[in-house]
């Protein structure tokens, strides 16, 4: 998480859609804005939220009545990838139906955000062959709203992970916005080594010793912004490949099996190890005040599934400088 003294988006007003950890509301509050409307269907999510906002989500977006919710000026959703069924030519909100996207656009059709902010996996601009991105577009531009897209790497904006995203920002037509930039790429400084936990207590029964570990002759003595591969446990496989500390996280995921599953494995004061759940958090630009899942592996799911503050913090940097006197 970035410390930013500039409240850009101070009497912004915001919802949080697919909420999850709350990783949207920790970005635009850090710059100001004040969240009217969190919804999140997942139990274990809504109570992590709960309990670190003092708000429980309202549950299952297809059921909720898009007039009872507040009036807002942001709308921000981290929606799950679906498959879009291409029928019309239009490609816009009728084609957009039988999707959670069609929640979101309902939503935004009665209420009128003045930005729209959102995040998928990288896949979903080239999923089904560009024509899902393309609905999202469409939708979009058919309910009066200037586009923008792009695919950011966490590693770029100094986070120790390779996690790519799209990340899109649409402005209400009629406040002109043609001058949005994505933030730029800024050299890393920090490594799996600077989000490790000092506490051996902490991860003591995260350590793996296998008489099928294999080392690759790498001097693990240089650093990188790029992940290091230094080993495996048993054939290699997803979750079983062992990295160095030196280098930077592989991307965190929620699902995955393995010895090392979830985050990978890590050489540790000549140890392997998966990383903690803290340290997931760490990763992902949650402080350490934030009260992790008691549940380990939902805690593992749940990062997983979650969005890397710092880059949503830098990306809202870029929307409240384009707003100003808006």
């Amino acid at each position: 998480m970035i410390s930013i003294e500039k409240k850009l988006l101070a009497g912004y007003t915001f919802i949080d859609l697919f909420a999850g950890l709350g990783g949207f509301r920790i970005a635009l509050e850090s710059l100001g804005a004040n969240c009217v409307y969190s919804n999140e269907w997942d139990v274990p999510a809504q109570k992590v939220y709960a309990e670190n906002f003092v708000d429980t989500p309202e549950g299952d977006i297809t059921k909720v009545d898009e007039n009872t919710i507040p009036d807002h000026d942001i709308l921000c959703a981290g929606f799950p990838c679906q498959a879009f069924s291409i029928s019309g030519k239009q490609r816009g909100f009728e084609d957009s139906r039988g999707t959670l996207f069609f929640d979101v656009a309902r939503i935004v059709k009665v209420k009128r955000p003045k930005v729209v902010f959102m995040e998928n996996v990288k896949n979903f601009a080239t999923h089904d062959d560009g024509k899902t991105l393309e609905v999202v577009v469409g939708t979009m531009e058919e309910l009066g709203y200037t586009f923008y897209q792009k695919v950011l790497n966490a590693v770029d904006y100094g986070v120790p992970q390779k996690r790519e995203r799209i990340y899109m920002v649409c402005f209400r037509n009629d406040l002109e916005i043609n001058n949005f930039k994505y933030p730029k790429p800024f050299k890393l400084t920090r490594h799996v080594e600077d989000v490790l936990l000092e506490d051996e207590e902490m991860v003591k029964d995260l350590y793996v010793d296998r008489p099928d570990t294999y080392y690759n002759g790498v001097e693990d003595n240089q650093y990188s912004n790029k992940s290091i591969r230094l080993g495996i446990v048993n054939k290699g496989g997803q979750g079983e490949r062992i990295y160095s500390t030196k280098g930077i996280a592989i991307t965190l995921s929620a699902y995955g099996g393995g010895v090392f599953a979830k985050t990978g494995g890590y050489l540790i004061n000549g140890k392997t190890r998966k990383l903690h759940p803290r340290e997931c958090a760490r990763i992902m630009g949650y402080p350490d005040s934030y009260k992790i899942c008691k549940s380990a592996n939902q805690a593992y799911k749940q990062f997983g599934n979650s969005v890397v503050i710092d880059v949503l913090q830098l990306i809202a940097v870029e929307i409240g400088t384009v707003m100003e006197g808006k």
